[in-house]
């Protein structure tokens, strides 16, 4: 039985992987951005949703969203002001700038919040678990957690499949030089992702705030390698398949953690070295986003 409670809490813990992964599968499906900082805008989703709630108590809802929707405008001014520019230039360009920016965030973030952990408390829900007997027990705020990145991954699937900008955006990410020949501006689409991803990374940073109760300035260093580790699991292109990336991630590191409380790290990362060995698309990978 503790056995099966460490794969429940690995599948719970899957849902954090999943949502922090989402825009980091869609802005590489879409534009082949290795974003680096992707995990340092995480750590900003959080700040913003902490000082919010904290600093003007606002009630925390309101505080992500609002955290939700700077994040985003703040995806729509690096791509048009340096993404674009770098894109223009060569493969390497735009990894270059997103590394800059993840040396910015963090220092950044130092020098306006110090070094002390901002926490954003979520009150007597951080605590709360359902019982499901026989020993077993599932925190809610972990299963909210997963519900949200269902039910985000499940928008983002919608938007993609059911709106006509989705369906550019997916054309884009198959074939941008066709998608250029039919009058279509791919800047206008590499902004509207990249707003789309910084918003739901700034979610997933919320999220992840509450649940480890507090963030730091340098912990997107751990974050971005957990979402990267979680897209390749899945598949580079599956939304679908990042949620199940996750959940792989996250199982390994309880499962590791019940072995022994030093190998949650080392048994994710060994996973995703297995995956890459032995089925390098990841276990859902496709050629557009799907």
């Amino acid at each position: 039985m503790t056995w099966l409670n460490a794969v429940l809490q690995g599948v719970l813990l899957g849902g954090i992987f999943a949502m922090a992964a989402a825009g980091l599968s869609l802005i590489f499906g879409v534009m082949r951005i290795a974003n680096l900082a992707h995990g340092d805008l995480m750590i900003v989703g959080g700040y913003l949703a902490s000082a919010t709630a904290t600093h003007y108590g606002l009630p925390v809802p309101l505080a992500v969203l609002l955290s939700m929707i700077a994040v985003g405008a703040l995806g729509y001014l690096v791509q048009r002001t340096m993404l674009d520019r770098a894109i223009a230039l060569g493969e390497l360009a735009p990894m270059l700038v997103t590394f800059g920016i993840s040396v910015i965030i963090p220092n950044t973030l130092v020098q306006v919040f110090s070094n002390d952990a901002q926490p954003l408390s979520i009150g007597s829900l951080g605590t709360a678990s359902l019982e499901l007997g026989g020993g077993l027990s599932i925190g809610w705020f972990p299963l909210i957690s997963v519900v949200a990145a269902v039910a985000l991954l499940a928008v983002l699937h919608l938007f993609l499949h059911r709106t006509q900008s989705g369906r550019i955006v997916r054309a884009t990410a198959d074939d941008r030089a066709i998608v250029r020949l039919m009058g279509v501006d791919n800047r206008r689409v590499y902004a509207l992702t990249s707003v789309i991803a910084f918003a739901s990374v700034s979610l997933a940073g919320s999220l992840y705030t509450m649940r480890q109760g507090g963030v730091t300035p340098y912990e997107g260093q751990l974050t971005v390698l957990f979402a990267f580790e979680t897209v390749i699991i899945g598949g580079l292109g599956s939304l679908w398949g990042t949620l199940a990336g996750g959940m792989v991630l996250g199982v390994a590191q309880t499962v590791g953690a019940q072995i022994s409380p030093d190998l949650p790290l080392l048994a994710g990362h060994v996973v995703f070295l297995l995956i890459l060995v032995f089925r390098p698309q990841g276990l859902f990978g496709r050629s557009v986003l799907t």
